[in-house]
């Protein structure tokens, strides 16, 4: 039987497999287009981009011209002021080839945009949605604090928070206080930004949650179809897949890099995003491109790390970022040196 969720107050009603379209922007046109319109014929309905996808939505629009009425298109703008996020929403609208947004989010701000605020940033939104550009009014966090504000302050009918297996106890509370207030949850990095590798369990723990929308960053056809699998045989909550939930409870707990990028862009050109996690990537999700001469040339630039703290003040988990990249680079020296065996030294064989 497949499985709709609906995004609260919105009354978005979708099949429980969002598309993520970030990780698009690092394949053509024709490719792009071709995965988001097998998405679409096989029943997922809701896709989410950003302004600062590179090319994202351009893609998107080309993939459903003439179909726009279909499909719920979220995006996103990280825009400071209100007059900066009205040219931000203007692009988006030309550039997705669309008279408006479904659902439209302030993208991870580090406080909670509000009516009347000297930023002028939910004015501007309140002024788009009643010009009917905007349909829904929606925001984007990594930190906690902030997405709790958000959804007490009555402003907002949809957040997109990280929340997957590995989540904490607070982050499951926030789901259940989306419920309470109506409002709709998306459940960005579902598969933790690659260091969940069974999308089988990760389906299964979302499923617990009947008001979360999971959305999957597909860039290739063959992880697409992993979640088209499961539209018509929705993985359940099995023991076998609760061993494997504690299992990597167990591998991944304490501090480790989400992925996300807000650390970004680093002065010494460091890729802090990989490299702070490079120990769990070489172990958890095997590719050879991560020892590459590429992969190699990208760790050495931790050693010009200017020690200048941006990284960690920007860092929405808390992290001590100088610190696991230093460690990260000792651990990948020992794999080069053949010290240690992971899984990507396999793939290179």
């Amino acid at each position: 039987m497949r499985q709709t969720v609906t995004l609260g107050m919105t009354g978005i009603e979708v099949n429980k497999n969002g598309f993520g379209a970030l990780p698009i922007q690092r394949i053509s046109d024709d490719e792009a287009v071709f995965l988001l319109r097998k998405a679409y014929k096989a029943g997922i309905t809701y896709f989410d981009t950003a302004r600062a996808y590179s090319d994202s939505e351009h893609k998107v629009g080309l993939a459903f011209e003439g179909i726009r009425d279909k499909v719920y298109i979220a995006t996103k703008s990280g825009a400071q002021t209100g007059e900066a996020m009205i040219k931000d929403l203007n692009t988006s609208l030309e550039t997705m080839k669309t008279d408006y947004i479904d659902v439209y989010q302030f993208h991870n701000p580090a406080f909670v945009p509000v009516p009347g605020g000297a930023d002028g940033l939910y004015d501007a939104a309140l002024e788009a949605k009643k010009a009917g550009k905007i349909k829904h009014i929606a925001i984007t966090n990594h930190r906690l604090n902030v997405a709790k504000e958000a959804v007490l302050s009555g402003y907002y009918e949809l957040l997109q928070f990280p929340f997957c297996y590995l989540s904490t106890e607070a982050d499951e509370e926030l789901v259940k206080l989306c419920k309470e207030k109506n409002i709709g949850f998306v459940a960005m990095k579902s598969l933790s930004g690659g260091l969940i590798t069974n999308s089988e369990a990760a389906y299964a723990f979302a499923a617990e949650y009947d008001n979360v929308l999971p959305i999957w960053g597909v860039q290739k056809e063959n992880e697409l179809d992993e979640f088209i699998s499961y539209i018509d045989n929705p993985p359940i909550m099995t023991e076998a897949i609760k061993e494997l939930i504690e299992k990597d409870k167990t591998a991944l707990s304490g501090e480790f890099c989400r992925g996300c990028g807000y650390c970004m862009p680093c002065p010494a050109g460091i890729e802090i995003n990989n490299a702070a996690r490079m120990s769990l990537l070489l172990r958890r999700s095997p590719f050879a491109g991560h020892l590459s001469e590429g992969g190699q040339a990208m760790m050495k630039k931790i050693e010009d790390c200017l020690h200048c703290g941006k990284c960690k003040s920007k860092c929405p988990y808390g992290l001590d970022t100088p610190s696991l990249l230093e460690r990260n680079y000792e651990d990948y020296k020992k794999v080069l040196a053949g010290e240690i065996s992971v899984a990507a030294v396999d793939v290179l064989k």
